[in-house]
């Protein structure tokens, strides 16, 4: 079944989160500063909060060590459901 709404039923909601800071190493993944992380926003599917993550991501381009991710909720959430590693 397609994830695309249909005329009788929404698309499924596939929780998305969207969170950024400053690295202390490029190579890695660890925050220099948890406070100063940023929680810019939960979507309600990928295509959404890959838009917002590019936005964010490309008003901080002067940063080498700020990145932004992509965190998947819904394969924490229901990690049994089909659809958690479809995207």
């Amino acid at each position: 079944m397609s994830r695309q709404a249909s005329a009788d039923k929404p698309a499924k909601q596939l929780l998305h989160l969207v969170i950024g800071g400053e690295l202390t190493d490029l190579s890695g993944t660890e925050f220099k500063d948890l406070d100063k992380v940023e929680m810019v926003g939960v979507y309600p599917n990928y295509g959404t909060a890959y838009v917002a993550w590019k936005a964010k991501a490309q008003q901080t381009v002067d940063n080498a060590h700020m990145r932004y991710f992509i965190v998947h909720l819904h394969r924490l959430l229901d990690p049994d459901h089909p659809a958690a590693n479809k995207d």
